[in-house]
């Protein structure tokens, strides 16, 4: 089972960056897919989810409109766009597959918003 991030890198306040997740090894279809973002001295938060085939979307609040979480799965691979980036989101970003107790991590990837 793989993981891989990409997509991360320096941008500053108001910029965008698309976040990619490749997925191998498994049932990518059934999986909910995710990305978490940690901050250095934060805990490790969610900042967006899509089920399977794409029916539901679910946002943190600090990142509703601004970015959207979308999945391919012919491609297997899931990706964030994140828009109107903010200090603030400076963070390690990672991918989570998920299926009942099944759960699978990327290594994450750095978004760093700076001017």
């Amino acid at each position: 089972v793989q993981l891989v991030e990409s997509g991360g890198g320096l941008v500053q306040p108001g910029g965008s960056l698309r976040l990619s997740c490749a997925a191998s090894g498994f049932t990518f279809s059934s999986y909910v897919m995710s990305w978490y973002r940690q901050a250095p001295g934060k805990e490790r938060e969610l900042v967006a989810s899509i089920t399977s085939a794409g029916r539901m979307t679910n946002y943190a609040d600090s990142v509703k409109g601004r970015f959207t979480i979308s999945r391919d799965d012919v491609k297997n691979a899931v990706y964030l766009q994140m828009n109107s980036l903010k200090p603030e989101d400076t963070a390690v970003y990672y991918c989570k597959a998920r299926l009942m107790a099944y759960e699978y991590w990327g290594q994450g990837t750095q978004v760093t918003v700076s001017s």
